[in-house]
């Protein structure tokens, strides 16, 4: 097949610094504090790009010296942490910044999704945008109304297509801009992780869209997420990036084990999930800290959370292996559903399992605050990783679990809200 990507050599740096505070009052206020020798009052852009460590250096490398080659029709995925590089990879791709060293070679039209509203003017209407990144595609008007009613009733918008985007929830703005993408007439096709603002239903219509322009269709997919169930579903090839070089680029069934143990021995020291710097008093209910471990055959999570305004709700912790299967989910109000309506106030709830029921594997810890129908409160994908090992196993018995789990524990609120 021929190649439709190449990059040679490709490198981005950033010069990082001080970010100007939008008005001249503040700015003096900046300057008065640094002559005084005190602490700058307004916020600085940090220098790591790993978030692992801090630096001093004015400069980030954001990506060093990556090199690879894309087919035609090749479905493509790119992994790692966040900061590693990848939607940094994609804007060079799409051509939206260019490299500091390198070069990119593409053949073809591109069609990219990097982020919600890319590519939209805010002020025009549903069916203006539609015309309008088409003919930034160089396609011609009756190339884009053949295409015109698929787009629409794909993304679900129809009722709402003659208004103004900018009215749009980024639902639906993330809706008709991939259905935009997937639908006109690219021969290479870009996606960063914004379809994690659809609904799980649109989700998978995506995913469903992006395997028939990859196999059915013989268009090139780059696929960048942190959905490992869905890139190894996906994609044929997949990039592991990591703190801005490329660690390794081949096929998906040999990159993603690599990529799961290294993922687990970067956190496997880690025993708590404290999200109170994230906490968001818009919120109904939110995770404030999840604490993990393990004693005697015995996996205990507690999760700690806040109720601000009293709604239906269920906590839910699963457990998901390295394969992205879902093993277990415990719901709190399994053993008391007197609880699904909960008062303003912060809560704790604790959940037991043998480990002797699971089978070797990489696990991963992933919970949800939802009222069990349409609505997500809170939600955090693999916060906690641990690992069983073949010692620990019950190798008698084949599967992927060796008993029914039952939740242990009760939940019981901490202090009253006001």
């Amino acid at each position: 097949m021929s190649v439709v990507i190449k990059a040679e050599n490709i490198s981005k740096q950033y010069r990082l610094g001080m970010v100007g505070t939008g008005t001249i009052k503040d700015d003096l206020k900046r300057w008065y504090y640094n002559v005084r020798g005190k602490e700058d009052p307004f916020l600085k852009i940090g220098d790591a790009n790993d978030r692992s460590s801090k630096g001093d250096s004015d400069y980030v490398w954001s990506l060093r010296d990556i090199n690879f080659e894309i087919n035609q029709g090749d479905s493509v995925g790119i992994i790692g942490r966040n900061g590693a590089g990848k939607s940094t990879l994609l804007k060079i791709l799409s051509q939206v910044t260019q490299p500091t060293t390198g070069k990119i070679y593409t053949k073809g039209r591109i069609a990219s999704l990097l982020e919600v509203g890319t590519g939209f003017h805010p002020e025009m209407t549903g069916r203006e945008n539609i015309f309008l990144n088409g003919a930034i595609l160089g396609m011609r008007k009756h190339e884009i109304i053949r295409k015109f009613d698929e787009i629409v009733d794909f993304s679900g918008v129809e009722r709402y297509i003659d208004t103004p985007v900018k009215r749009y929830s980024s639902g639906m703005y993330v809706r008709l801009a991939f259905a935009v993408a997937a639908h006109l007439e690219s021969e290479i096709l870009i996606v960063d992780e914004v379809l994690a603002v659809g609904d799980a239903e649109f989700q998978k219509k995506c995913l469903g869209k992006m395997s028939d322009v990859s196999k059915g269709e013989g268009r090139t997919v780059l696929f960048v997420s942190h959905n490992i169930g869905a890139v190894n579903t996906l994609t044929n090839k997949c990039m592991y990036l990591r703190n801005g070089n490329l660690i390794e680029y081949d096929t998906t069934d040999k990159i993603i084990p690599i990529y799961l143990n290294d993922d687990l021995n970067n956190i496997r020291g880690l025993k708590e999930f404290d999200n109170t710097p994230n906490l968001n008093e818009n919120k109904p209910i939110q995770l404030t800290k999840c604490r993990f471990s393990i004693a005697n055959d015995i996996v205990e999570v507690e999760v700690e959370y806040v109720v601000r305004k009293s709604v239906g709700s269920v906590v839910a912790l699963q457990i998901i292996n390295a394969k992205e299967v879902s093993i277990i989910t415990l719901i709190d109000t399994d053993r008391d559903s007197d609880i699904f309506k909960r008062s303003e106030g912060s809560y704790m709830v604790k959940f037991t399992l043998p480990l002797s029921i699971l089978a070797p594997d990489i696990f991963k810890i992933t919970l949800s605050f939802s009222d069990m129908k349409s609505e997500r409160f809170d939600y955090h994908r693999d916060i906690l990783v641990f690992e069983k090992n073949n010692t620990d196993a019950n190798l008698t018995r084949d599967g992927i679990i060796f008993s029914d789990p039952k939740l242990i524990g009760e939940t019981k609120k901490l202090y009253l809200g006001n």
